[in-house]
């Protein structure tokens, strides 16, 4: 097997499975109920008007 036969298969295999399970967390991270209050604060933070720090 050559090396890129190789990287193909752990890229067609592994490596598919550690980016669904990174989703995944992220997803789950991101609409925990324990979250929300960040997430809303978040998606907030551009239309604050405020003066930048300096």
């Amino acid at each position: 097997m050559s090396r890129y036969e190789t990287l193909r298969h752990f890229a067609d295999s592994w490596a598919l499975a550690v980016m669904v399970g990174f989703f995944l967390l992220v997803v789950w991270r991101a609409l925990r109920p324990s979250a929300r209050q960040h997430m809303e604060e978040a998606s907030t933070i551009i239309l604050r008007d405020e003066e930048p720090a300096e």
